[in-house]
C-alpha cells in the first residue's frame, strides 16, 4: 500500500477523477448537449482512458462503479485504477444544512469485489458547508470519523484510501473564513486518523484549496491562495503522509492550474508531494470538444492530453498561462 500511495504522486503526475455519479455526470453532459445514456458514458470514459500518451501525466484514475470494466485499459497503460466507494451525502439528523456521507452497509464486500478488477486505491468524500452557524463541531467530527472508518476498512482490504474532506466553495465567505474552517477540519481529521491507528504512510489526502466563496466580494490571487493553503497544511498534516492531491472544487480549469502552479512554486521544503485529483478541471475542455460526436474523438483526446500536461507542469511550478 505504501508503494502504491507513493506511485500515485510520483514523477509530477496526478489523478483523474472520473467517478461522477449518474446525477453528476448528467450535469456535466447537459451544457454540451450530450444525452446521459450508459452508452455515452462508456464511450466518453473510454475516450479519456485510451488517450495516447496520457500515462506520461496521469498516475491513477478514480472510477465510478459502472466503469470498472474499463480498468483494463488503464492497467495496460500502467495507470493505477481506483474507485469511489461512498454513496453520496445525506442530511445530518438534527443539524439543518449539514450532511454526512452514506455507503458503509456493504462496503467490505464491495471492496473485495472491486479488487477483482485490479483496483488499488479507494476514495470517500465528506462535504463541509460554510454558512450561518455552520459547520458545527459535531458535523466536522461526524464526517471525520466516517473518513477514519473508511480508511481503516480500505487498508484492511490492502487498498490505499484517499480521504476527501471538501470544504465547499458555495457561499460568500471570505478567504479567512475558509482558512479557519479548513484548518479545523484537517486538524480534527489527523488527530482522529492517528487515534484510529490508520497507516498515514499508506494514505493520500484530497482537500480543497483554501479559497474565498464563489459569491465573495473579494477575490484572491493564486499567490495568496497558495500562501494561506500551505500555512494550513503545515499546521495540520504530519510529514509522513506521502501526498496531497487537491480537488478542483468548482474552479475553472485555468484557475485550478494556476493555483496548483503557485502552490508548487511556494512549497519550499514541504514534506509531501502537492499533486492534483481533478475532475471537472481536467474534463471540461474535453467535453466541450467532444460534444457527444464520434468524429470529435481525436480532437477531444488531444484536449485531454494538453490539459493533463498543463497540470503536470503546474506540479513543477512551471506552468505559464498562454
Amino acid at each position: 500500500m505504501e508503494t502504491t500511495a507513493r506511485a500515485l504522486v510520483a514523477d509530477f503526475k496526478g489523478i483523474l477523477a472520473a467517478d461522477e455519479s449518474l446525477v453528476t455526470i448528467a450535469k456535466r453532459f447537459t451544457p454540451f448537449g450530450i444525452e446521459n445514456t450508459r452508452e455515452n458514458r462508456d464511450v466518453y470514459r473510454e475516450l479519456l482512458f485510451s488517450t495516447p500518451g496520457i500515462e506520461e501525466y496521469i498516475s491513477g484514475v478514480i472510477l465510478f462503479e459502472e466503469s470498472l470494466p474499463l480498468a483494463k485499459i488503464l492497467i495496460e497503460k500502467n495507470i493505477i485504477p481506483g474507485i469511489k466507494v461512498d454513496k453520496g451525502k445525506v442530511n445530518l439528523l438534527n443539524f439543518p444544512g449539514e450532511t454526512v456521507t452514506q455507503g458503509f452497509d456493504d462496503l467490505s464486500a464491495r471492496l473485495e469485489n472491486y479488487k477483482k478488477y485490479g483496483v488499488k486505491f479507494t476514495k470517500w468524500r465528506a462535504v463541509i458547508s460554510i454558512g450561518q452557524g455552520i459547520p458545527t463541531q459535531e458535523c466536522i467530527e461526524a464526517n471525520v470519523i466516517q473518513l477514519c472508518l473508511f480508511a481503516g476498512l480500505s487498508q484492511k482490504a490492502d487498498l490505499v484510501p484517499i480521504v476527501e474532506p471538501e470544504v465547499l466553495m458555495d457561499g460568500d465567505h471570505d478567504l479567512a473564513q475558509c482558512e479557519d474552517i479548513t484548518r479545523a477540519v484537517l486538524s480534527t481529521l489527523f488527530v482522529k486518523l492517528q487515534e484510529y491507528k490508520i497507516n498515514l504512510k499508506a494514505l493520500l489526502l484530497k482537500p480543497n484549496m483554501v479559497l474565498p466563496g464563489k459569491d465573495a466580494a473579494n477575490r484572491a490571487s493564486p499567490e495568496e491562495i497558495a500562501e494561506v493553503t500551505l500555512s494550513v497544511l503545515q499546521r495540520t498534516i504530519p510529514p509522513v503522509v506521502p501526498g496531497v492531491v487537491f480537488l478542483s472544487g468548482g474552479q475553472s480549469p485555468e484557475q485550478a492550474s494556476l493555483n496548483l502552479n503557485s502552490l508548487n512554486q511556494k512549497k519550499a521544503a514541504a514534506p509531501w508531494e502537492l499533486s492534483f485529483s481533478f475532475g471537472r478541471a481536467l474534463q471540461d475542455p474535453v467535453l466541450k470538444t467532444w460534444a457527444g460526436k464520434l468524429e470529435n474523438k481525436k480532437a477531444a483526446q488531444k484536449a485531454f492530453f494538453e490539459q493533463a500536461k498543463i497540470n503536470w507542469l503546474a506540479r513543477q511550478g512551471k506552468y505559464v498561462k498562454t
